[in-house]
């Protein structure tokens, strides 16, 4: 298994843009002084000796070294030794609406969004319980099985869209068929899912398969995404910005169905939080969490890891070395020739 340890530290990579921008501002400003000291014409007499390319080479291996340094940073890791191990855990299954009345911007930066981050957030509070899954609309889909890879969840959230539903609604009595027909049937008191819903255009059956998956031990959590008051939902039509519109062409309003979540929460014997409160809500739901019974299972897990950061400085000192080496007046070899001109 293939891990980076220090994963946060692949954010610095958000710096390789910011120097690019700051080299083509350079390149404009050093083009703009030159084309005034002489005639584009004349530059080459004036200057013979200076390649037109090199500074853009050194600065490539310049960011090439920088970028190896920093994936040496995160410290790249690759499993070495697998034993079996056992743990005590709650199974929890993290259920998200991605209809398109989540899109709506009555939270910033639009209910879905909001979603995810919260969703994330509650990834990383239960480590150490098992986790899966769950995206509906239309219909409910297994975005990911019950497992302890935290980062593979965190990950299938962040990239969950409203185009991943090929139809439309709020499907949450079969988003909860669906949570307990992946839980281990034998488990019948160790479970939990919290669902992250707007509430809106939701099927009858949902309380009362809430009520039925209770007797099976499942306890169900809702936490509601928007405001009562409401906003349009943005879409894209033909590349242009519009409002989502009824049969006759009104522009749909969309507002938190708060009722309907309570009403699930109890009938599955738990508890309906507003997303508004934020951090208070993971906390309540963690220490919720970790008063269900745990159950203990045997899995395969690394316990050892080998680092492969040393190969990644030595390919950046490479390039770094290479860059440092490199002069910016042509190469004798080359003179007369032109490496980007295709030869007639």
């Amino acid at each position: 298994m293939f891990r980076f340890e220090e994963i946060e530290n692949l954010y610095s990579f958000g710096l390789i843009p910011i120097l690019i921008g700051v080299f083509l501002w350079m390149w404009y400003a050093r083009k703009r002084a030159m084309e005034k000291f002489a005639d584009v014409s004349l530059l080459d007499q004036l200057i013979p000796q200076m390649s037109r390319y090199k500074h853009t080479i050194k600065f490539v291996l310049l960011m090439l070294g920088l970028s190896a340094l920093i994936i040496a940073w995160a410290n790249p890791q690759w499993g070495a030794k697998r034993e079996k191990v056992k743990r005590k855990s709650v199974d929890v299954f993290i259920a998200l609406d991605i209809s398109e009345s989540m899109l709506a911007t009555d939270i910033s930066p639009n209910r879905l969004e909001r979603a995810k981050r919260f969703a994330q957030d509650l990834v990383e509070k239960l480590k150490g319980e098992r986790i899966g899954t769950i995206i509906f609309a239309g219909n409910a889909y297994l975005q990911m099985p019950l497992t302890t890879d935290y980062a593979a969840a965190e990950m299938f959230l962040q990239s969950t869209n409203t185009r991943m539903a090929p139809t439309q609604g709020t499907a949450i009595s079969e988003a909860i068929q669906l949570a307990e027909q992946s839980f281990e049937q034998d488990n019948k008191q160790h479970k939990a899912m919290v669902i992250i819903s707007d509430g809106e255009n939701h099927d009858e059956e949902a309380l009362s398969k809430a009520k039925e998956v209770r007797q099976n031990g499942m306890l169900i959590y809702t936490v509601g995404v928007g405001t009562t008051q409401g906003s349009l939902i943005p879409v894209e039509i033909a590349g242009f910005r519009d409002y989502k519109r009824d049969k006759d062409g009104q522009a749909v309003k969309t507002a938190i169905n708060e009722q309907m979540l309570a009403d699930l929460a109890t009938a599955g014997d738990g508890d309906y939080f507003n997303i508004s409160d934020g951090d208070k809500i993971i906390t309540a739901l963690q220490e919720r969490i970790e008063k269900i019974e745990k159950r203990e299972f045997e899995t395969r897990s690394f316990t050892e890891y080998e680092s492969y950061f040393q190969w990644f400085i030595a390919l950046a000192l490479l390039f770094i070395i290479g860059e440092f080496f490199l002069s910016y007046r042509k190469n004798k070899y080359l003179k007369g020739k032109d490496m980007f001109t295709p030869s007639p």
